[in-house]
């Protein structure tokens, strides 16, 4: 018996989502054992300096992510969406599995930390390619009425890669002890990665290529110059983009990577189960992502999208105060609404950039501008937040930093033609 199309629908949303679970679940994991990897491939007599050195290397992938999205959008767009999600998943999974294989600067010296960059460069480039391809996919196959709720599953993907990383580390740091785990045990989980991403190639080649990206080719309309074509006649798109993303990036960067940190340390009373908190929080926000995406597709992108960012603009002080309180019950609370006005401002937002945009230089100028403005805006919030606290003496004054980015994204979205009943262009 072959797939039935229920079948042949899940497999393709399966697939275009996958390799942004092995996106975040690489950043996690890399996250959660930096001091490890610091002691291994930056060894230093100041813990604090190996610690720095790694994450100066997690930084570094931040900063290829623009080289990744021109890369990744000029395949999507010149040669096809599927090549360019089968090239990235394998650009992702081999380098997060060489991780777990690499030797160290006891056993190799110098090469060990050049190596590991280069690795990080890498998965980098790849991570600027997965997510723009895998909405451009996901919207390009979804009919108009499923489109937001469709390519919400591409966030889902990355956000349940996030969880799966801190579980699979959590796992491994309770069952090793802590000689073994230095030794060999952090490996591991790297090299599991092999199986995501061969699990994602298989179900990535045996789909269909996105319909508009063929009803293109077939009728030669595709771009030869995406990226300059992108430059030249989609500004405003491209505008567009950055002001969501600025949104989204501090939106997500400040609540879910940075806040644990100052719950934890900066907050006083200080909270020793910020990270408990934030994994449930973040569990119940991943859950609810297509729930946004399906709102979208019912009211529209720009209702969903407006109300999320006046949530984030309201309800952040108000949220934070509560925080403040240092207690497991106040976090919980306030996470939770922080949950909420997540999934309003970014469930629709994969459908919006797809439609922003024609099918020509879709990919490109997504890439172009939302991996730009993660690297500029997402990689430096922690550290801008914590700069704002110690420049004010104010241990709230991040809130105003996320209201701000708030106000942008919907004036940004005001600014928008609401294509959600629309065919793709």
């Amino acid at each position: 018996m072959g797939d039935t199309p229920t079948d042949h629908k899940a497999r393709t949303v399966l697939a275009g989502a996958i390799g942004n679970v092995l996106e975040w679940y690489d950043f996690a994991l890399f996250a959660y054992f930096a001091p490890v990897i610091g002691e291994r491939f930056f060894p230093s007599t100041n813990p604090i300096a190996s610690l720095l050195d790694t994450f100066g290397v997690f930084a570094l992938g931040f900063l290829m992510r623009p080289i990744g999205g021109i890369l990744f959008g000029h395949i999507g767009d010149r040669i096809g969406r599927k090549k360019a999600l089968e090239w990235s998943v394998l650009l992702m999974a081999v380098p997060t599995t060489c991780i777990g294989l690499l030797p160290t600067f006891a056993e190799i010296g110098i090469l060990a930390p050049i190596l590991l960059t280069l690795i990080r460069i890498l998965q980098g480039i790849s991570v600027g390619g997965e997510y723009i391809g895998s909405i451009s996919f996901l919207g390009e196959h979804a009919p108009a009425g499923r489109r937001g709720y469709v390519a919400s599953w591409a966030g889902f993907g990355g956000g349940f890669g996030n969880l799966m990383g801190s579980a699979v580390a959590a796992l491994t740091t309770g069952l090793l002890a802590g000689p073994t785990l230095d030794s060999w045990g952090w490996r591991v989980p790297f090299l599991c990665g092999i199986f995501v991403g061969l699990v994602g190639l298989w179900l990535r080649l045996g789909i269909a290529e996105s319909p508009r990206f063929e009803q293109a080719a077939e009728s030669g309309d595709v771009a030869k110059a995406p990226f300059f074509e992108v430059f030249r006649d989609e500004r405003r798109a491209l505008a567009q983009t950055v002001g969501l993303s600025l949104m989204l990036s501090v939106g997500f960067y400040l609540p879910w990577v940075w806040l644990p940190t100052w719950l934890a340390t900066i907050n006083r009373p200080p909270l020793p189960e910020a990270l408990t908190v934030n994994t449930i929080a973040m569990t119940v926000m991943v859950l609810m992502l297509p729930l946004g995406g399906w709102l979208s597709d019912r009211v529209g992108r720009k209702p969903v999208i407006l109300a999320g960012c006046a949530g984030f603009v309201l309800f952040s002080y108000p949220l934070f105060l509560l925080l403040s309180r240092g207690t497991f019950a106040a976090a919980l609370q306030a996470q939770l609404v922080f949950a909420v006005l997540a999934m309003l401002a970014t469930g629709p937002a994969s459908a919006t950039y797809v439609e922003l945009f024609p099918t020509r230089t879709r990919t490109t100028g997504i890439g172009c501008a939302y991996n730009c403005t993660q690297a500029v805006v997402g990689g430096t919030a922690p550290l801008l937040a914590t700069w704002l606290i110690g420049a004010t003496g104010v241990p709230l004054a991040p809130a105003f930093y996320l209201m701000l980015a708030a106000a942008l994204g919907g004036f940004t979205a005001l600014t928008i033609v609401d294509r959600y009943r629309e065919p793709l262009r």
